[in-house]
């Protein structure tokens, strides 16, 4: 973790998909913003003037099937999970995120695309502190049989995902990650959505998973993996869980100093446990720069002292 400077991206870069609940053609470029501007999609292609979205808990409007954002007109950019993951997982503070469609293009269901964009797009370091949320006190929720808790942590931002399913081909799976660039890149990045196959007939007929596919879906039934290429890690779908609170939590709009721990959870799950944290105005304060590596060791400690053919995408409502 890196307590220095703000970046942004050098220049534009451009990917283009389907969307994998639409169906429909799309196009993204990630491009630079300015300091503390944060994650701002622009969303092109709509009658009269573009308009904008700024990447905040508070800007989204639907967790069901993906993180969706938008404003009082109603939705702006759907599944916007991945790209954030991969902005964030690679250190970069500001971007323009544009988009000529009404959701974020699947690519091969992971983050992967998105971080080639920002590797051809070029990092470069803003003249400004970096600013965190650091997490002061730990703050849980519960939704159903899934829990979602943020705590203090020593260093930098850590993910604890554990998932159950019933699917004895996915079953229970646990995955821990410190968030740093080079080991997004390499461990989470590549981690696939998933789906199972007995979940078509729901989605479509919710009109999702229009666009989801062998090439950008792992899918399983209930005794096999179905993509012939195999899984790229043995426990990709706790990976890809891990990915997508990392672009879920980055809604925070700052980079976190904490632990997050979520026991069969979803884009709900993790969207409640954010704004719960927010919203305690005695659980999180803001630090900066070098600052931020001198108190969280001390913060932590404190911390702990208070224990408190298609197929359909798994996006779906928070099963795990």
């Amino acid at each position: 973790m890196k307590f220095s400077r703000q970046t942004t991206l050098r220049a534009q870069a451009s990917v283009a998909g389907v969307g994998v609940h639409s169906g429909l053609p799309v196009t993204l470029t990630l491009g630079p913003a300015p300091v503390d501007a944060g994650f701002i999609f622009v969303r092109t292609g709509l009658e009269g003037s573009d308009r904008e979205v700024q990447a905040t808990a508070e800007q989204v409007i639907a967790t069901d099937f993906a993180t969706v954002l938008g404003d009082r007109n109603g939705p702006l950019v759907s599944t916007a999970e991945h790209v954030l993951a991969a902005l964030r997982g690679m250190g970069v503070d500001n971007a323009t995120i544009e988009i000529d469609g009404p959701e974020v293009p699947i690519m091969d269901g992971s983050a992967a695309a998105f971080i080639a964009a920002i590797d051809q797009a070029g990092i470069v370091t803003q003249p400004a502190q970096r600013r965190f949320i650091q997490v002061l006190k730990p703050i849980s929720v519960k939704i159903g049989d899934s829990f979602g808790e943020i705590r203090p942590h020593t260093n930098g931002f850590r993910v604890e995902v554990e998932i159950d399913f019933t699917n004895p081909v996915i079953g229970q799976q646990a995955y821990a990650f410190d968030l740093n660039p080079e080991g997004f890149r390499r461990e989470v990045g590549r981690a696939r959505t998933f789906g199972l196959m007995n979940d078509v007939a729901r989605l479509w007929s919710a009109g999702y998973a229009l666009g989801a596919s062998f090439d950008n879906t792992v899918v399983f039934d209930d005794e096999r993996l179905l993509n012939t290429e195999g899984l790229r890690y043995a426990d990709e779908c706790a990976r890809h869980k891990v990915l997508d609170v990392i672009g879920d939590l980055s809604l925070a709009g700052l980079p976190l100093l904490g632990a997050y721990r979520s026991v069969r959870g979803g884009h709900k799950l993790n969207h409640a446990v954010l704004t719960a944290l927010l919203a305690d105005r005695t659980a999180w304060r803001v630090v900066e720069g070098e600052a931020a590596r001198r108190t969280t060791r001390a913060v932590g400690e404190v911390g702990r002292g208070i224990v408190g053919g298609r197929v359909a995408a798994a996006f779906g409502p928070d099963v795990s």
